[in-house]
């Protein structure tokens, strides 16, 4: 009997659990809810708190509240220079009406679908009036904004609020890039031989002007080397005839002398002086004296 009872309470608890439990749901601060009655929706709930519902009958879709992001597929488009190029764009978005974005779209992956082809067909039809060189200056930002508004026109029909649209990345296609690459190389090689050429015309002034200089500075140099040497002539003929003047004897003598060290000097020569020579009259006075 006692166990009997217990099932009962036991079999009361459970159903009453389950009861409660789907009852009872809760809606956290970065959410908001639809209530759904045989999948049609019926509340919309957008304050966090808990919430009630019919067991079995009503269904709950939650969304976010929160910035979501909208990342597509990269696809290749064609500029207006006929460059093929690969983009990658994406976009930041909230959803403020979560009953136009179910009765639209019914879930987050089924909208990304149907507006990232929206966000790429827009990217498409801007990007293609423009060349590549326009997506690689400040015009940028102008294009940026052409397809936010073309983005935006959209977003009432699903509901949304879109924060912020951007190119996350823009590749060119193999066959463009190798192309870019090229003219880019011949570019910097025409640009190359430019400088070189330059620099071989500079560097011929600077040999140039460095041989006119030289040549200047030893003509002067030469110059001034006659000049000193034909001062100091001067001036050795000037003290030799002063010598000369003050001792003519003596002056010979050592005339005499320095001819004959230039002569013998240096070498174990002897020396024989015969009559008449030019030695024989300082040799020969001292012979005599000797004598």
């Amino acid at each position: 009997m006692k166990m009997s009872r217990n099932f009962i309470i036991i079999s009361i608890l459970l159903i009453l659990f389950f009861t409660f439990s789907g009852i009872v749901f809760i809606v956290n601060q970065t959410q908001q809810a639809i209530v759904l009655q045989f999948g049609e929706p019926r509340q919309v709930i957008t304050e966090p708190g808990l919430q009630f519902k019919i067991p079995f009958i009503n269904d709950v879709e939650y969304f976010e509240t929160r910035v979501l992001n909208l990342d597509p597929q990269p696809e290749e488009m064609i500029l207006s220079d006929q460059k093929r190029i690969i983009v990658d764009s994406f976009a930041r978005y909230v959803i403020l009406d979560p009953l136009k974005f179910f009765q639209t779209v019914r879930n987050v992956t089924t909208f990304e679908d149907r507006f990232g082809r929206i966000l790429n067909a827009s990217v498409r039809g801007v990007i293609a009036k423009y060349p590549l060189n326009s997506l690689l200056s400040e015009e940028r930002k102008s294009i940026m904004q052409l397809i936010k508004e073309q983005v935006v026109a959209n977003e009432n029909n699903f509901g949304i609020s879109i924060i912020d649209i951007r190119i996350g990345r823009t590749d060119l296609t193999e066959e463009v890039s190798n192309n870019v690459f090229q003219r880019m190389r011949s570019e910097r090689e025409k640009e190359a031989n430019l400088l070189r050429a330059e620099g071989s015309e500079i560097s011929k002034e600077i040999m140039a002007s460095a041989d006119r200089q030289k040549t200047i500075i030893l003509a002067e140099a030469e110059r001034t080397s006659s000049i000193l040497r034909g001062e100091g002539d001067a001036e050795k003929n000037r003290l030799l005839g002063d010598a000369y003047n003050t001792d003519k004897d003596f002056f010979d003598f050592l005339r005499t002398m320095q001819a004959c060290r230039d002569t013998f000097g240096g070498t174990e020569m002897s020396m024989v002086i015969a009559p008449g020579e030019v030695c024989e009259k300082f040799f020969g006075e001292l012979d005599k004296d000797n004598n």
